[in-house]
């Protein structure tokens, strides 16, 4: 796979394709519903989930552990489940197959395709903090270099990831099915829904293997803190173990054309 370089050809090369996915995100009715309300509705959902939860000995507040896992929801649902289908939909267009025939190497394409996602999770993560800042009682974050990175890498890591579940992926009615695994997993298990400071400790070790929990566990750190200089490198080790991975997934499973 092609890698990719930041000068002009490549900034308006990454332009053209992003340009081009975003007016097909917006006519699509069903991608704008996943992108925009998913995200509102799962993090309702979360809020609700907590009403019963014990949060007196994990120095959270209700507020505090919904908007943090909100984030990670943010990101699993706009770029991961955003992405997949995307790429899906277009290998089986043959619009990537014509794509690698011009100027664009292989990075390029799946960078400018992912680009409207990737923008607009970022979007939604700024108005959570905004919000929990200024409206929701919620503290500005004590570390936003820790929870800007956190963020940085969920992307990295997610983008890769739906790019290696879509390797698996034969139709684009399939993509929510070959996704959902990884999506439930990250919910339940990597602080999403449930704040891995209420389960047992060997559990919550466990579930610290997860793709998602280094990007959530940076998120949480850098928002409200109390994460030790041990704990954050844990964490940015982790989430960068599980892109190298799925990079190499990519490599091995990804394809450019259709699935026969």
């Amino acid at each position: 796979m092609s890698g990719i370089t930041f000068d002009a050809g490549t900034r308006r090369r990454l332009r053209a394709v992003a340009r081009a996915e975003l007016t097909l995100l917006l006519r699509s009715r069903s991608a704008v519903f996943v992108a925009l309300l998913m995200p509102v509705g799962m993090v309702a959902m979360s809020y609700s989930a907590t009403r019963e939860m014990d949060l007196a000995d994990t120095g959270l507040t209700r507020m505090e552990a919904v908007l943090t896992g909100g984030i990670g929801m943010v990101l699993m649902l706009v770029v991961y489940l955003g992405f997949l289908p995307v790429l899906v939909a277009r290998r089986e267009e043959r619009v990537l197959k014509r794509l690698r025939t011009g100027e664009l190497s292989d990075l390029e394409i799946l960078a400018g395709a992912a680009l409207p996602s990737v923008v607009l999770a970022l979007a939604q993560c700024v108005v959570l903090v905004g919000t929990g800042a200024l409206l929701l009682e919620v503290s500005a974050p004590r570390q936003p270099v820790v929870l800007v990175l956190g963020v940085l890498l969920g992307v990295v890591l997610l983008t890769a990831l739906a790019a290696a579940t879509a390797g698996v992926t034969r139709t684009v009615d399939s993509a929510q099915l070959t996704g959902m695994p990884l999506f439930m997993v990250s919910v339940v298990c990597s602080g999403l829904l449930v704040p891995l400071e209420v389960l047992p400790d060997r559990l919550a070790d466990a579930f610290l293997l997860l793709p998602m929990t280094g990007v959530v566990e940076l998120v949480s750190g850098g928002w409200l803190g109390g994460r030790t200089a041990a704990e954050l490198g844990r964490a940015v080790a982790m989430a960068l173990v599980w892109t190298a991975l799925a990079g190499s997934a990519v490599r091995r499973w990804f394809r450019w054309e259709p699935r026969q």
